[in-house]
């Protein structure tokens, strides 16, 4: 019960920071794939933990045949045996020019509906397709390479070298299909990765096609670059978290894994008030230091192949709390 309480209570935080990366800024990003994907990423790491299918369907309250159905279903298309879904539906309206609703279901009569429509309003709110008329007369028409060419040149890329960065170093080497299989503009994804390629952020091994990272480094107050910070942070506190519950059966591991939350109450005029703001200054400016020291000693040594990467990750925030004075009447 405390398991599933914890879990659930982390969905619950989890869900509150995608949908507020889903509005940042004033945009609308597309959430009709994210329930399919956490379900087909828990499978995945399910199994990498050795799982068997039949547990795992246990553990989702599903018979092992209606389990294995979903994952077939989430993966690839009845209709088209092999390709997603959502390429799947792409292609067709594709190939046709213009389809309606109605014959877009009909053909993938074989699929879900729900989760065609789906597709179908994923594919709208991305922008490879227009759709007008009403009802079941509904038109769905490719958009046009020069209006996707203009839509590419307008739409904002800010941050998208830093956040790439950032996905090859925490999780490299990627190969060059890995990451094309998780950014839907292949175009703008391959443009992004001769940048940091050529900027030297990024390796690329042509024997092996894939891109690797030795460095991070996202400057502090970039304007550009928060969506790296946002996943950098995150990543780290996942990291953390997972190797501390590892770590709980190798005790000798206690005081080098793990993590520690402090809360502080201060208000104008209390006599510890700027030392607790200026706490995550401080920590900053002493790991920055120990970085420095520890980049130039390796620069001057080879790595040896065996050897640990630490990670420290540190964040503060402040929570302004309202109430009545102690000696107001409500």
């Amino acid at each position: 019960m405390t398991i599933e309480l914890l879990i659930q209570a982390i969905v619950r935080q989890t869900t509150i920071l995608i949908g507020q990366l889903a509005t940042a800024g004033g945009t609308r990003a597309p959430l009709a794939q994210v329930a399919n994907q956490v379900f087909l990423d828990l499978v995945r790491e399910l199994e990498r933990q050795g799982v068997s299918r039949k547990v795992s369907a246990d553990m989702f309250g599903m018979g092992l045949r209606t389990y294995q159905r979903k994952i077939q279903r989430l993966t690839e298309s009845t209709t088209d045996k092999g390709r997603s879904l959502w390429v799947a539906v792409f292609d067709y309206v594709q190939s046709r020019g213009v389809a309606t609703r109605a014959e877009v279901l009909l053909h993938f009569s074989r699929d879900d509906e729900a989760q065609v429509r789906s597709v179908l309003y994923d594919l709208c709110e991305s922008g490879l397709l227009t759709v007008s008329g009403t009802g079941p007369a509904l038109e769905y028409r490719p958009t046009p390479e020069e209006q996707l060419a203009e839509m590419r040149r307008t739409r904002r890329t800010e941050g998208l070298d830093e956040l790439l960065w950032a996905l090859i170093y925490r999780e490299g080497p990627l190969t060059r299909q890995k990451l094309v299989e998780q950014h839907a503009d292949r175009a703008m994804l391959e443009a992004a990765l001769e940048r940091l390629v050529a900027a030297g952020r990024v390796e690329y091994s042509e024997a092996e096609d894939c891109y690797r990272a030795s460095t991070l480094f996202l400057p502090l107050g970039s304007s550009s670059g928060w969506e790296a910070a946002v996943f950098d942070h995150f990543k780290a506190m996942v990291n953390t978290i997972t190797g501390r519950l590892r770590a709980l059966r190798s005790p000798h591991l206690a005081d080098r894994i793990g993590g520690s939350t402090y809360t502080l109450e201060v208000w104008p005029g209390h006599p510890q008030e700027e030392e607790v703001y200026g706490t995550l200054a401080r920590m900053r400016a002493a790991l920055g230091e120990l970085r420095r020291r520890v980049e130039a000693y390796n620069a001057a040594h080879s790595t040896p192949p065996t050897h640990d990467r630490v990670l420290l990750y540190v964040g503060q925030c402040v929570i302004p709390q309202e109430g009545s004075a102690p000696d107001e009447k409500p």
